[in-house]
This record gives C-alpha cells, sequence and structure tokens, in this order.
C-alpha cells in the first residue's frame, strides 16, 4: 500500500494502469468562460417561484462512459471481440453474451472510448453546476469496476494536457466565473471515506470526523471537516495536489494506483440574491429620494463530487492481507449504497440509509432534494464481463430514482442592518458636509453683499464731495470777480465826478458801466441757476444710489429666502433619518424575536423541557404570536414550538383551553408557505389524537382546517394531514367501541371522505399508510354500526365495501339491501 502521488508505490506487477491514448489529446486552449444562455437567464427568474417551499422533480440522469483498451487488454484480447457495443446517436449500450446474443439497455448518455474530457463535463457535470449556480444542490459521482477510469474522469488536474482537466476542475472554473466576489462566496473541503471513517485529505492529523444528522431534517453536516475559502483557480488546484497526495492507492492486478477510499469533494457555494426595493414617504406623503430595501436573501447550495473505489472480485485483484480488508470494506459500502438505490427505485417504504457512512452522506443525492448526475464507467474487455454487467445494472436501477429539488434560501438579516447603517452613517455625513457647505456660502454671500454696500456708499460720497468744492469755488470766484469790478466802477465813478463839477449827473460812460454790471449780475444769476440745477442732478444721483442699496438689501432677502429653504431640507433629511433609524430598530427587534422563538421550538422538541416551557408561559407567548403577527417566519417557527409541545397528552388540553385550535384554524386559512402549513396540519394531527378533546376539536373547525390546508398539494404538508385524520379515526373507533358514540363518522360529515377516497393509491408511503389506518378505524366503527342496524344480513366482507348479495360497493346505498331506512353508509372504494 501507498499514498497516490507520494513516495514510491509497491511492487508493480503486471497490474493495469489507464492511459489515455495519444491520438485522443488536443491542444490546450484558453480558459473557457462560463456560458450564460438565454435558457439561463430565464431559470434565473423563474426560480423565486420555488422560494414557497415547493420542490421541482428531478431524475436522477445517468451516462455511461467506455474506457480504451490498453496495452495488456490488446494483446490478452487480440482473438476475442469487445464485450461491449455502443450506440452513442441512440443512446444505447449493447452487452454481448456471446457471438449471436446480446442485452440492449438505454441511457441518458453514451460515452464512446473517443469522447474528451469537454464533452464529458458538458454531459454530466454541467447541468448540476449550473443548477448549484441557482442555489439547488447538486452531486456528480462516478461508479465502476476498479480501473475503468472514473479518478481520470473526475479528478485528472490536467497538468501536463489542459484538455485532460476533469469535472473537479472544470466545475471551479464555471463557478468562479459567474460568481460576483464582493458579495459571493466559495468554500471548500475535501474528505476520503477510508474503512468506514471520515478522513480530512486537507488535515491528515483529523482522521475521524463525526457525522452530524438534524433530527428534524435529516440533512447532514459535518463540523469537524476542514473549510477553505477559494477566490482563484491556481488555490483550488493547489488544493487537489494536496488532497491527492494524501489519498490512500494501492497496486492491484487490476491498476498500478487503485484507489482504495471514497474520495469525496464539497463545494459549498453562497450567493446574496437582490431584490426590488420600495420608495419611503415622509409625513407629507411626498416621495423621499430614499428607498427602503426588501429583506435580503441569501441562497446556500453545494455541489458534491464522489470519486468512489472501485468495485473488485478478490480473485481477479488478488488482495490480500491489509488489502483484502480494506477491498471488503470497499465492496460492503458499495452494496449499502446499491441497496437503498433499490429500495428508492421500487419505493420501499425503508430505505437502508444508516447501513454505511456513504450511503448518510449520499442521502441527499439519492431521494433527497439534490440534482444528481451519476457516469457509469466500464471496461472493453470480455474477461470483466460480469463486472461490467454489474455496474450497468446498477446504472440503470440509479435511473428510477427521482429526487425532489429545491432551492435552500435564509433572510440575511446581518446583511440587511449592515446596509442600513452605512446607509444611516452616510446621510449623517452628507448632511452635515451639506450643513457646512450652506454656513460657508451664507458667509461668503454676508460678506459680498457687505463689501457691495460699502463701496457704493463710499463712492457716492466721494462725487457728492467732489461736486460740492466745485460749486463753492465757481461761486467764490464770481463773487470775488463781480467785487473787483465794483471797486474798479467805484473809482472810476469818484474821478469823473470830482473832475466835472456841479453834479451835472451820469455820464454816457457811466451808463455803460451800469449796463455792464446789470450783465455781469445776469450773469451771475444764470451761473447761480445752474449751480442750483447741478445741485438737483446730485440729488437724483443720491437718489439713484439708495435705490442701488436698496437692490442689496433684496439681495441679503434673496440669500434669506435660500437659508429657509436648505432649513426646511435639512429638517426632511433629519426626518428620513429617524425613520431609517426606526426601521433598523424594527428589523433588529424581528431578527432576535425570531431568533428567540426557533429557541423555544428547539427545547420544546424536547419532552423534558416541556412542562418548564408552559409554566413560564412559553405557551401562551407562542399562541400570542399566531393572533398577533403577519410575518410568515414568526408564524411558521410558532406553529412547529406549538406542534412540539402538542405532542404531550397534558399540553392538548391547555392548547385547547387558550383556543388554539381557533388561531391554528385561522392560520391555516391565512398562510400559503408550505413549511407553515406543515407545521399547523402537524399541531392539529397532534390535537388530533386525544379522545378527551375530540368533540371540543371538531366543533371548533379543527377537521375542517385540517382539510383546508390540501390546498397547497405539497407532500410533506398531505402527510401531516393524513395522519391526523388516521389519529381522529383511531379515537371515534375507540369510542365507538365503547359505546361512547354511534352514527356516521364525522368524517364523513365534514367532508373528508372524498379526499381521503382519491389519496388512498398516493404515491408517496406516509400518506398512503396514514390513510390506510384511517380506513381500518373507519371500517371498524361501520361495522359495528352497520351491523347493529341490518337485519338482514350477519356476516360483511368490509363494513366498508361490498354486500355479499350485491357483490359490488353499495353505491346505491344502505336502503337496497338492509331493511332498515333510518342509515345510509355510502360507499367506500379503495
Amino acid at each position: 500500500m501507498a499514498y497516490r502521488n507520494g513516495v514510491a508505490l509497491a511492487q508493480r506487477g503486471s497490474a493495469v494502469k489507464f492511459e489515455r491514448p495519444n491520438h485522443l489529446r488536443t491542444p490546450s486552449s484558453p480558459k473557457p468562460r462560463f456560458p450564460h444562455s438565454p435558457g439561463s437567464a430565464v431559470r434565473r427568474s423563474t426560480s423565486a417561484a420555488a422560494r414557497s417551499g415547493d420542490g421541482v422533480p428531478g431524475r436522477v440522469r445517468v451516462s455511461v462512459r467506455l474506457r480504451p483498451q490498453n496495452t495488456e487488454e490488446m494483446m490478452a484480447d487480440a482473438d476475442f471481440a469487445d464485450c461491449v457495443e455502443l450506440q452513442p446517436e441512440l443512446k444505447r449500450l449493447k452487452l454481448r453474451k456471446n457471438n449471436w446474443d446480446s442485452d440492449t439497455y438505454e441511457f441518458d448518455e453514451v460515452l464512446t472510448e473517443f469522447a474528451s474530457q469537454k464533452r464529458v463535463y458538458e454531459v454530466v457535470a454541467k447541468p448540476v453546476v449550473e443548477s448549484v449556480l441557482d442555489g439547488y444542490n447538486g452531486t456528480v459521482m462516478a461508479y465502476g469496476q476498479t480501473g475503468t477510469g472514473k479518478t481520470f474522469t473526475l479528478g485528472q488536474l490536467g497538468e501536463e494536457d489542459t484538455s485532460d482537466r476533469g469535472i473537479m476542475v472544470r466545475s471551479m472554473e464555471d463557478i468562479l466565473a459567474d460568481i460576483s466576489p464582493g458579495t459571493d462566496s466559495v468554500t471548500v473541503s475535501y474528505l476520503q471515506l477510508y474503512m468506514e471513517t471520515l478522513q480530512d485529505l486537507l488535515n491528515p492529523a483529523n482522521d475521524n470526523i463525526p457525522i452530524v444528522e438534524d433530527p428534524k431534517t435529516g440533512d447532514v453536516s459535518l463540523s469537524g471537516a476542514t473549510l477553505v475559502e477559494i477566490k482563484d483557480q491556481p488555490s483550488f488546484l493547489e488544493l487537489l495536489r494536496v488532497g491527492e497526495t494524501h489519498r490512500i492507492a494501492a497496486n492491484t492486478k487490476l491498476n498500478t494506483e487503485s484507489s482504495r477510499s471514497h474520495a469525496i469533494l464539497t463545494v459549498h457555494v453562497k450567493r446574496s440574491v437582490v431584490d426590488s426595493e420600495d420608495v419611503v414617504s415622509t409625513e407629507n406623503n411626498d416621495a423621499s429620494h430614499l428607498t427602503k430595501p426588501s429583506k435580503p436573501l441569501v441562497r446556500k447550495s453545494k455541489l458534491v463530487v464522489v470519486d468512489l473505489a472501485g468495485s473488485e472480485r478478490i480473485h481477479k485483484s488478488g488482495s490480500e492481507g491489509y488489502m483484502l480488508e480494506e477491498a471488503k470494506s470497499i465492496n460492503l459500502s458499495l452494496s449499502a449504497l446499491g441497496k437503498c438505490i433499490n429500495a428508492l427505485a421500487e419505493n420501499n417504504s425503508h430505505v437502508p440509509f444508516r447501513d454505511s457512512k456513504l450511503t448518510r452522506l449520499l442521502r441527499d443525492s439519492f431521494g433527497g432534494t439534490a440534482r444528481t448526475s451519476l457516469i457509469v464507467t466500464i471496461g472493453p474487455s470480455p474477461r470483466y464481463r460480469g463486472e461490467t454487467s454489474s455496474t450497468i445494472l446498477f446504472g440503470q436501477r440509479a435511473m428510477k430514482v427521482e429526487n425532489m429539488l429545491k432551492i435552500k434560501e435564509e433572510f440575511d438579516y446581518k446583511s440587511l442592518s449592515r446596509r442600513l447603517e452605512v446607509q444611516l452613517d452616510n446621510l449623517i455625513a452628507e448632511n452635515e458636509r451639506q450643513q457646512k457647505t450652506f454656513e460657508e456660502e451664507v458667509g461668503r454671500l454676508n460678506l459680498e453683499a457687505q463689501c457691495r454696500i460699502s463701496e457704493v456708499e463710499r463712492k457716492f460720497a466721494d462725487a457728492l464731495e467732489k461736486e460740492r468744492l466745485k460749486c463753492q469755488m465757481e461761486y467764490m470766484e464770481s463773487v470775488k470777480q463781480l467785487e473787483q469790478k465794483l471797486v474798479s466802477n467805484e473809482k472810476r465813478h469818484g474821478s469823473n465826478y470830482f473832475v466835472d463839477g456841479c453834479g451835472e449827473g451820469p455820464t454816457p460812460s457811466s451808463e455803460d458801466e451800469v449796463s455792464e454790471i446789470r450783465k455781469l449780475f445776469e450773469n451771475e444769476c444764470n451761473r447761480r441757476k445752474a449751480a442750483e440745477a447741478e445741485v438737483e442732478h446730485l440729488k437724483i444721483l443720491l437718489g439713484k444710489n439708495t435705490h442701488t442699496q436698496a437692490g442689496g438689501d433684496a439681495e441679503v432677502i434673496k440669500v434669506h429666502s435660500i437659508l429657509e429653504d436648505e432649513v426646511n431640507q435639512k429638517k426632511k433629511l433629519e426626518e428620513e433619518i429617524i425613520i431609517l433609524r426606526s426601521q433598523l430598530l424594527q428589523l433588529n427587534f424581528e431578527a432576535e424575536q425570531i431568533h428567540a422563538v426557533k429557541m423555544v421550538a428547539n427545547l420544546a422538541a424536547e419532552e423534558v423541557n416541556q412542562k418548564g416551557i408552559v409554566e413560564a408561559g412559553g405557551l401562551s407567548s407562542l399562541l400570542m404570536l399566531l393572533r398577533r403577527y403577519e410575518d410568515e417566519t414568526v408564524r411558521r417557527v410558532a406553529a412547529g414550538a406549538i406542534a412540539n409541545l402538542a405532542m404531550h397528552e397534558a399540553n392538548q388540553e391547555l392548547i385547547m383551553a387558550e383556543g388554539g385550535i381557533t388561531l391554528l384554524s385561522m392560520t391555516a386559512s391565512d398562510a400559503e408557505e408550505p413549511q407553515t402549513l406543515r407545521m399547523v396540519a402537524g399541531a392539529i394531527a397532534n390535537l388530533c389524537g386525544n379522545d378527551k378533546i375530540l368533540m371540543k376539536l371538531r366543533s371548533q373547525g379543527g377537521i375542517k382546517a385540517l382539510l383546508g390546508v390540501v390546498r397547497c398539494g405539497h407532500p410533506d404538508v398531505l402527510s401531516q394531514v393524513a395522519r391526523g385524520i388516521a389519529n381522529f379515526a383511531k379515537c371515534e373507533s375507540r369510542a365507538s367501541s365503547q359505546g361512547i358514540k354511534s352514527g356516521t363518522s364525522f368524517l364523513i360529515e365534514d367532508g373528508a371522505l372524498p379526499w381521503i377516497v382519491h389519496n388512498a393509491n398516493n404515491e408517496a408511503a406516509p400518506i398512503r399508510r396514514h390513510i390506510e389506518l384511517a380506513l381500518c378505524h373507519m371500517a371498524q366503527q361501520g361495522y359495528k354500526n352497520c351491523r347493529s342496524e341490518c337485519k338482514r344480513h350477519d356476516q360483511w366482507r368490509c363494513p366498508l365495501g361490498a354486500c355479499p348479495d350485491f357483490k359490488g360497493l353499495y353505491t346505491r346505498g344502505h336502503k337496497e339491501s338492509c331493511s332498515s331506512d333510518s342509515h345510509f353508509y355510502p360507499a367506500i372504494q379503495i
């Protein structure tokens, strides 16, 4: 025994090694970009319909791949024809029994020995990868004899030739090309199941990982496995190299590097879903620029790639010693897987998933919620016809397995809270920036207005002072000239008067001077008028300057109006901040409340905790949540907790006393989500099993509410309805046998009979089993009532079946076969 890609392997002997023919190798091509076809876009947009919880049926797809002949087979089988004949265009395979007889099998895809790795990936794994990116779980698994190419198909790294890359490498390339690094994440774990022990290939010291199952949902988790976040393709390739180094392999006669363990690569994909947003309105019914984001969703899906160890026959593989124990462990786990697939293909009520750790890990892949694609690998050699036939039959049975695909979505309250906090911080910072900008703008406008007013006043004062000085100078100059002329005239008149004597009066020259003085005086008056006109003109200029100052005041008023608008906008922003804070507090409160209700529901699942929950008022609080809250998640979790409490007889009477059946009936009529209806139907079904509250439950509409939820059509909901009807029929039968009740069954009066008859042959085993029990109890009650009234017949083959004399169902009623006319029992056809 040795480790793959580790130290040298043990003696190779004449072992067969799977080699890819050289003529099949193609030149390396650049990294393909993950295509987004229109069909993919449609699937993304319509996937919201699966949020309600309704599953999408999907059969396990099976492909078969033929390995090319190796060197040893070419020599040993040269004189014999291949035992396999492929018809890929018809998707058929013929397995020869002899030269003249063969068996024909049909598969979803038939891949010849010339099929490339890219072709295998696109046919087998790519649809599963696209489903994983849409939110569904997916599984790709390889099954076949040792040495037929399972590891080459799935785990080939393609280091020497990129065209040889296997499904693991190509799947991660498409996943990394499609996700958004900012909002999405991809984590990987790599394990091996060796001798019924789970070992971590990324951390060899972790060699015994426990399998943890959810008791309610049945989901399997591996809490001790190493999870590595993948950011790029090189880091993933390095992870695969490390895992393959630690995987256990050995040298056998069938394969030089035979895998001695089952390898399980799990890729966890977490994606954020962006929904539409609603506009927030203020108190004045004005549309705000803010938007109210809807509750964000997170889709969690996983891709499981399983490289099974090869099945082998001991006398052909030559295993002995410790390798013999390994071969036994491998064959036992593969046998357990085959039993589970046989049980699922035949619709058996019990599937032995717990017989092996391998089947427990693949529980979701076969008969669960994952999209599963199986590739079976075979060889052409007629020496291994038995192994080839067994592999083909395994694939044929797997094709009959039906899965119910479901999307797993969760509300991301933490992400929404972070987004609202960031938006609130941005709004506060933006408000502070706007307030600071506003204050700076107001200060700038005030300063500019003051400067303009001061400049206008200064210019006006300077102009007025210049005009005043000019007028004063001109006036003083005119007066001075007049005084000089007057003095010169007086001197001139005095001398003339003294020389002439006798006072003869003014001479002609003096008259001229008087007239000249008059002219000067008139000129001076004109100048005075001109000065007065100039003063008036200056007054007009002063008025204009005053008007300019008034215009500056108007601009100041305009600035004040802008300030008032900014203040109003600030108030609106403060109102929006208050609204966002209230929304944040409300969402945090809802998240904490849902978490508290989930804790109560989990505690109520244990019987030892139920008494303490009821005494502490937990039952009353759960009923209050059903009465007051319209949130679907709160109502679903509360109904589940009530269903857990209703499993105890003492709690059932308390639930009825506090009006619990009325609240459950109202919830059943209002709810549309299948998981909520399943919880409500489960609670009512538990109450239906109590004889003491039977009449009260029926009078308060419990049976009609139970029948009302069948509108959903979900198998889990219908199973709970059938269980409730069976419990009610059992209590009625018991009351009838004790003489407490007589007459027609309340189930028939409330209209349950048509639904019972319609689902008597339902494909789901739980529904069919509960309906059979209900019919048996109804038959016992009907037999007692009929026999007490019938006077004509003493023996009945079935009280709800046929009368011996009529040889058929009594569809015409009890009146035609019995003398009593007081009862009428309709026929029940199964």
